[in-house]
């Protein structure tokens, strides 16, 4: 047997899950690693030691950063550069030892989850948004489609010019010049890695726990590779160009050699996220626990006693399933005495009835005995539960939901406590799977839909609990819960309710819903210190330069609360250009604040205001910033500086709101439809056919557009809005006919009975008179 792996250091230093690791071109014998923390770092072997430091902390990114490469030296890069890609849709490149990046690549609609490079300065990336990206000279020259899900990895084989791309729609594909030459087909779950063994051979790793080996020509599978009891997240070619080592959801590292696992290193931690092969035959993980580790074969560089010590008692205190068990009891497990006995093979596990519990040990043959590495969780006299709770990943939870997050995506299992507040529980659910912001209403309303309002962390139905707080939940506009529809406002606004300019009769039909004269704002304001608590605390994670002292955010009490402040502008005006994944709580005070002229007209000539609202709407911004924007934008309807600025960018803030139709939640909806509904009651009566043909163009666009049932109220304004545009108007009507939009109105009377219906119809008859 070769020479096992041992630990040769810890190095500490990212605050979140370490997720991309690379060799170091400079300094040799460096590691680069990626992390979730928004930043990339070099590490340096200190001299002399077995221990590594910090040498730069690349900055730069907005959010996680998921992957990484090494771009070689070139004659303009003499120390070639580092490649770092992340959720923020980017790709940023730094000289190696400089903190700050030299460009961006700017392209990608989606997390940038992959990057390889090749010969001749050329970079491939790949992405959520289903697409490759081919990069020379900091230009993208090739966008490779084809793909039906994520492209989650990776790969150039740069003596044949093909390039790999592994993803989450199961295949695997070969690219020359832009166009795909062939389909690998064989893993029965998403595709996370890939690795060049040689011009004719490459490996990929998946969610279906196997590694499977292909032929580059023919397409076939030459070998499948069986260890992992879980997603196999990531792999690397070891110096040798055959063997190779992978790690995964099971908390292990494996090494491979001639197609056998040989070694299997567990971690105290949930997921091995990211390994790398280093030059010098060292192997490093990066894992969820944020910490990097280095193994070695080499006994000079194994680390100290005590290093190997704490990492031991680290694994024997690590939390295991016990869903291996099946329908074995604990009377019915070996006790402790079973260690006596060697195990039969390196890597060889075993359950220990301890008497109060029950553990986990690994046969280490380097050393010929067991090493615990962890407890089995809630084993205490059986191994099936009888708490009730189901078990998920060690511990054990009152619901744990199968979730399909996306068509065709592998599900993923979401576990909840009922002692849990359901919006900590969906960020986590987040953040654990990289999944957009966007989705956390939707995955905790799934939560408390699904939980029959039995989740003790909701409160009363009147109260709601912050998920990172634990205080009163801040919903930044949220709706006001007393107001069931029948009073006097807007259930969704909080303004007065929009009432029709009296009955107008059309073919006999009498017509109660438009023309609309009066702009709809949204007024409903949350508690001062909801929203200055969310504000504080992501003053403190925000990037030192874009926080602001805390004492300062006192000064947006007067915006919230109705009345003016220099300095709370002066404030307010720094935290609106926040990352997308902090600012909703800013949004939210400008959508308050802007009831006040003064405030108003001050934001309204900001140089490049609309533009960055804009650009915290696109699709890539949680759910809601971009229902805010759409609620700023609508409020802007209520003095003439905001209402020049409107008209003067019409262009971009309608397709705008035409992008937000991919918003799934009722304010979101209500919100863009608002937006437009205050377009068409201030175009009614001007001269401006081609302003109208916008809206109507807009509103044909967000009735029909998305594929999905919009919300009925969301529709209705839509019609509203339609309606006093084209009454009375004939070359609106005109415009109408030219968009088909009468089919998508037919489709609104036809799936409703309410006031939706019957608008639905009045319109229609309209429409054909």
């Amino acid at each position: 047997m070769a020479t096992p792996y041992k630990l040769r250091c810890n190095l500490a230093g990212h605050q979140k899950d370490v997720r991309a690791l690379v060799s170091a071109i400079f300094p040799d014998n460096g590691l680069i690693s990626g992390s979730r923390d928004n930043t990339s770092c070099i590490w340096v072997n200190k001299e002399g030691t077995n221990d590594f430091y910090q040498e730069t902390i690349h900055r730069g990114h907005t959010n996680f950063v998921t992957s990484l490469c090494i771009m070689p030296p070139d004659d303009t890069y003499a120390q070639g550069l580092i490649m770092t890609g992340s959720n923020d849709k980017t790709i940023l490149a730094y000289i190696p030892g400089s903190p700050e990046p030299v460009f961006k690549l700017i392209g990608h609609e989606g997390n940038v989850c992959a990057l390889a490079s090749g010969k001749f300065g050329f970079l491939l990336s790949g992405s959520w948004d289903k697409t490759a990206r081919v990069w020379l000279n900091q230009k993208c020259v090739m966008v490779l489609e084809g793909h039906e899900m994520a492209v989650w990895a990776v790969g150039i084989i740069s003596g044949q010019g093909i390039m790999l791309t592994g993803s989450a729609d199961k295949t695997i594909k070969a690219w020359k010049a832009g166009k795909c030459i062939q389909t690998y087909r064989g893993h029965t779950d998403c595709v996370r890695g890939l690795g060049v063994v040689s011009e004719a051979e490459f490996l990929s790793c998946s969610n279906d726990a196997s590694i499977r080996r292909w032929a580059v020509t023919s397409g076939d599978c030459l070998n499948v590779y069986f260890g992992h009891t879980n997603y196999v997240y990531c792999l690397s070619i070891l110096p040798n160009g055959q063997d190779f080592i992978t790690g995964g959801e099971d908390r292990t590292l494996r090494v491979w050699r001639d197609g056998d696992c040989v070694q299997t290193l567990y971690h105290p931690c949930e997921s091995v996220w990211a390994v790398c092969a280093l030059p010098n035959g060292d192997i490093a993980t990066g894992a969820s626990d944020g910490m990097i580790r280095i193994f070695t074969q080499v006994s000079e560089r194994v680390g100290s006693q005590e290093v190997l010590e704490a990492f031991e008692a680290a694994l024997a205190s690590a939390p295991v399933a016990s869903q291996p068990l099946g329908d074995i009891k604990t009377e019915d497990l070996p006790g402790p005495d079973s260690l006596q006995r060697p195990g039969k093979k390196d890597g060889q596990t075993t359950m220990i009835n301890t008497g109060s519990g029950v553990d986990v040990y690994q046969w280490d043959a380097s050393q010929g005995r067991w090493i615990k590495i962890g407890n089995v969780v809630g084993s205490s006299g059986s191994t099936q539960r009888t708490s009730g709770k189901t078990l998920h990943e060690g511990k054990e939870y009152d619901y744990v939901f199968t979730v399909d997050i996306q068509e065709g995506a592998p599900p993923l299992k979401l576990p909840f406590n009922i002692s849990e507040e359901p919006w900590m529980a969906a960020q986590k659910f987040l953040d654990k799977h990289q999944l957009p912001q966007a989705y956390l209403e939707q995955v905790a309303n799934f939560i408390i839909e699904n939980t029959k309002g039995v989740t003790l962390g909701m409160g009363s139905a009147m109260a709601h609990t912050d998920p990172f707080t634990g205080g009163d939940r801040y919903v930044p506009g949220k709706d006001d819960p007393m107001d069931g529809g029948t009073g006097g406002s807007d259930p969704f606004t909080g303004s007065g309710r929009y009432v029709p300019d009296g009955q107008n009769q059309s073919s006999g039909m009498t017509n109660s819903h438009f023309p609309v004269k009066s702009f709809i704002f949204f007024d409903t304001i949350s508690p001062s210190e909801q929203i200055l608590g969310k504000l504080r605390d992501f003053n403190r994670n925000v990037d030192p330069e874009q926080a602001v002292p805390e004492k300062s955010l006192d000064s947006l009490i007067p915006l919230i609360e109705g009345s003016n402040s220099g300095e709370g502008i002066k404030v307010l005006d720094k935290l609106i250009s926040w990352p997308q994944e902090y600012v909703f709580p800013a949004l939210d005070i400008l959508r308050i604040s802007i009831k006040q002229e003064e405030v108003s007209r001050l934001f309204c000539s900001r140089p490049g205001f609309t533009e960055l609202l804009v650009s915290h709407a696109d699709s890539g911004s949680p759910a809601a910033c971009r229902m805010l924007v759409m609620r700023t934008f609508t409020n802007l309807f209520r003095y003439e500086d905001g209402i020049k600025l409107l008209l003067e960018h019409i262009d971009s803030v309608l397709q705008t709101a035409i992008a937000c139709r991919d918003l799934n939640t009722k304010n979101g909806q209500v919100a863009t439809a608002t937006l437009l509904l205050n377009f068409c009651v201030k175009l009614a009566p001007v001269d401006d056919l081609d302003a109208k043909a916008k809206c109507l163009q807009a509103a044909g666009e967000l009735l029909g557009g998305s594929g999905k049932g919009l919300d009925p109220e969301a529709s209705y304004r839509l019609l509203i809005g339609v309606g006093s545009l084209v009454h009375g108007d004939d070359g609106c009507k005109a415009l109408a006919h030219s968009i088909d939009l009468p089919a998508a109105i037919a489709v609104c009377h036809s799936s409703d009975t309410g006031k939706l219906a019957e608008c639905a119809r009045v319109l229609s008859q309209i429409l054909s008179s």
